[in-house]
């Protein structure tokens, strides 16, 4: 085989592949074998049909694209490796021709970038120091307030926030939508889990009241198509909340006063967010080093990232344009800053893999079958799977190459903190293992540096909540998206 790599950019190269037939020869066979299992030929059994007959049957075009579907992947991959390419994503094909000769393709493909790493010994970040506001304590009383509310009925009109009691009909050119309606249906008014517009409706009505309006389905065979809804309250009731007090404590926790159980919260939010300093000194530790490198993105893989981001913003919402332009609307932004905001992560999230994947060549990371293992276990636990499961979801998209750069990103993060210097607020140097250690004795389950701090409070959802984005893996494409 023969190969030629012509540049087209610092990121880009174009592949020009020769293949001799006679490395083609088992490729042929394998073909005429596969296909003469499924052409029935009289007088010949399955499998054994001649090759001349076959292509009388089936062309020659069936089977010079049978051998091109085998012999393209080797040949590609076999002609980066011989190039030294260290290729990014699909390449773009193109088969110039294949014949009883010889077998000629054309490849344009992006190509990691040349990188050049800085001493990581080198490398300085800074972390704030944790710090826990009495906004944040009150956050979590008033949390642990409306779990312990109870329900009072009410002999007034329906305002936001009441829990109501009502029955549902929904009917499309009068005919009722199946698994439109509902009798008896427990709601709690402004939260926006039923059909879209009946907030406001029920706002003002009373028990016993009925009133219909038209809204679009957002689900089932008649999505997106107008229906006439019918809502009749049965009763209204309000949320009691209980006194604060020391009695609440006592309720609501295993201590007597009030002043015990804030003491407790803000012991568990500065624990949770003194454990959230390894993962926010991952991403300063990888900005600086970040900062300190300049080169090309490949322009194919930075469209692949930017794409993907883009479809998980509106997947979101349920692949409506309108209902993600809506929360846009709502946090303050316009479509294009938003735009503007996921372009450029998409730039930094791709910038710090293509660091991260350099490191892994300078320190010469790999991965071994355990730490996949571990790797897989813990992220099925986030998608809610079962490890086999995830495994073979991965297998089947194609996708354990990406699994294992993860896993070699991930540890090559992990060299970067072990070497850089990473400082509080005032300057003195953090000692990372130390705060590992003491996460590990305090939770008693074992983490890495760089875990999510917060995920591994485990049972302590109060924390949790406090933190729940602190171990965000800014070296992980699906992590780091907007």
């Amino acid at each position: 085989m023969k190969s030629i790599v012509e540049n087209l950019s610092a990121t880009r190269v174009k592949l020009a592949v020769e293949v001799p037939f006679d490395e083609l020869k088992d490729k042929f066979d394998a073909a005429y074998k596969r296909i003469g299992q499924q052409v029935r030929v009289p007088g010949f059994r399955p499998g054994k049909v001649p090759a001349k007959i076959l292509e009388a049957r089936v062309g020659r075009g069936a089977v010079l694209q049978d051998v091109v579907n085998e012999a393209l992947p080797e040949a590609y991959a076999e002609a980066c490796q011989e190039n030294g390419l260290k290729v990014i994503g699909q390449p773009e094909i193109e088969v110039n021709d294949i014949s009883d000769t010889e077998f000629k393709f054309t490849a344009e493909t992006d190509i990691r970038p040349e990188i050049t790493v800085p001493d990581l010994a080198s490398v300085e970040a800074t972390v704030e120091d944790p710090e826990v506001t009495d906004e944040e304590i009150d956050q979590q009383i008033s949390g642990l307030r409306d779990r312990f509310s109870t329900l009072k009925g009410v002999d007034r009109a329906v305002g936001d926030g009441d829990f109501v009691s009502l029955d549902l009909r929904a009917t499309v050119d009068g005919e009722e939508v199946e698994g439109g309606s509902a009798s008896g249906l427990s709601y709690e008014v402004g939260t926006g889990q039923l059909v879209p517009g009946i907030d406001e409706q029920l706002v003002g009505m009373t028990a016993d009241e009925e009133k219909s309006f038209t809204s679009a389905l957002v689900a089932g065979e008649h999505a997106g198509r107008d229906a006439e809804i019918t809502v009749t309250v049965k009763s209204v009731k309000e949320k009691e909340l209980p006194e604060l007090d020391d009695d609440f404590a006592s309720m609501a926790s295993e201590f007597d006063t009030l002043d015990e159980l804030k003491a407790d919260l803000r012991e568990r939010l500065e624990r949770a967010k003194s454990f959230s300093r390894i993962a926010l000194a991952r991403d300063a530790v990888m900005e600086a080093i970040v900062e300190k490198v300049d080169f090309e993105l490949p322009e194919g893989a930075l469209k692949t990232e930017l794409e993907a981001r883009r479809h998980d913003a509106v997947h979101s919402f349920d692949h409506d344009e309108d209902q993600l332009n809506a929360w846009i609307e709502s946090e303050g932004k316009t479509r294009e800053e938003f735009d503007k905001e996921i372009e450029e992560n998409a730039a930094k999230s791709l910038r710090a893999q293509l660091v991260l994947d350099q490191i892994v060549d300078d320190e010469g990371i790999d991965v071994d079958d355990a730490e996949m293992t571990q790797y897989i276990i813990q992220q099925a636990g986030r998608y809610g799977m079962a490890p086999q499961q995830f495994a073979d979801e991965i297998a089947k998209a194609g996708q354990v190459g990406a699994l294992v750069a993860d896993v070699r990103r991930n540890k090559a993060l992990d060299q970067v903190l072990s070497k850089a210097t990473v400082k509080d607020s005032s300057g003195a140097a953090l000692d990372l293992e130390a705060i590992r250690a003491e996460a590990i004795a305090s939770m008693g389950q074992t983490m890495t540096v760089g875990d999510d701090a917060a995920e591994a409070e485990g049972e302590d959802a109060d924390a949790t909540a406090a933190e729940d984005t602190a171990g965000e893996d800014a070296a992980s494409t699906d992590e780091a998206r907007a």
